[in-house]
């Protein structure tokens, strides 16, 4: 497993992280016992960072890293913000602190490795109080660190404003190259660390899904279609199922010899150097080990991330380009 930085002085951490939303809910039937064996295989495969948020379950995610962290050296994101409305009369230092607390005892620490504001919109770059807060809390002990998790490229790049912010998470994927052209350098000449979720589009582009694949009643892959509980683009990376579906076929030749759909997926968001890590899901073992070994991959040739643009151009950017 290669390491990279994940911001500027901040800790190694493996390139390829963990991320929690599975295990926490909205992703259908829960198995606490597979949850916990997903995770241990994560770190025998060198998985040394874990993103979890105090919502995933509320709090459920955060509980099972907790036991995680528990027992094996690693570091953990969370992220807060969405327990209460997306009302700024909410985003102050004692409310954080409340809600850090929370997360704190779920996780079993004193001190959170990096917390971040969870896809509050744009409004909070104009609140220099909120930022303020953030920096009192670190220097308190409570955090070590403090990012953001957006929806939009405009907020990434708003965010970049922001003295002391040490991480970004983004969506950015083969479905999602707008953030590589524009937030990816900018983030890098900052050293502002990139954290890339929804590297899958939320399945799609593991490649075992057809037209007939159906989901659960409490997965968000059924219930979120249309952005019925939150940001649509959540899931399947905001692209339409049939036009995601036609996508990954014009992709599936490029995937490399002894590499799986999820891993050429995986490896193509690695290629770029700017990202610090990229945080799949895993509910089973053989999905974390599967997630892990893209880490190994070689680099994949120009052509293939030109051909990758192609299909991204021709299928993808008319539904998510101009909207995130």
């Amino acid at each position: 497993m290669n390491t990279r930085s994940l911001y500027r002085g901040g800790p190694q951490v493996s390139e390829v992280g963990f991320g929690a939303w599975a295990i926490g809910g909205s992703w259908g039937e829960l198995d606490d016992e597979e949850s916990m064996a997903a995770l241990e295989t994560a770190v025998r495969s060198g998985v040394t960072f874990f993103d979890t948020a105090d919502v995933y379950g509320d709090g459920h995610s955060e509980r099972l890293v907790g036991q995680l962290a528990a027992e094996h050296d690693i570091v953990v994101a969370t992220k807060m913000g969405r327990r209460a409305d997306l009302d700024p009369a909410n985003w102050t230092r004692r409310q954080f602190l409340s809600w850090l607390d929370r997360s704190r005892r779920n996780l079993d620490v004193d001190t959170i490795d990096l917390v971040q504001l969870h896809c509050l919109g744009d409004r909070i770059y104009d609140m220099p109080a909120v930022w303020d807060a953030l920096r009192t809390l670190r220097d308190d002990g409570v955090v070590r660190a403090f990012g953001v998790s957006v929806e939009t490229v405009d907020e990434a790049m708003a965010a970049l404003e922001v003295d002391d912010l040490a991480t970004i998470q983004i969506i950015a994927n083969l479905f999602r190259m707008k953030p590589v052209d524009t937030v990816f350098p900018a983030a890098q000449e900052a050293g502002v660390g990139i954290i890339v979720r929804v590297p899958l589009a939320s399945g799609l582009l593991t490649g075992k899904f057809t037209a007939e694949s159906t989901f659960a009643e409490d997965d968000h892959r059924n219930f979120n279609r249309e952005g019925e509980a939150f940001d649509v683009g959540e899931t399947f990376a905001g692209v339409p199922f049939d036009v995601g579906l036609e996508a990954v076929e014009r992709l599936r030749p490029l995937v490399p010899d002894h590499a799986t759909m999820a891993q050429f997926a995986l490896r193509w968001i690695l290629d770029h150097d700017a990202v610090s890590a990229v945080i799949p899901g895993a509910r089973t073992q053989a999905q974390a080990r599967g997630n892990a070994a893209a880490s190994a991959l070689e680099r994949l040739p120009r052509a293939v991330h030109r051909t990758a643009r192609e299909v991204y151009d021709d299928l993808v950017r008319p539904h998510v380009h101009d909207r995130w």
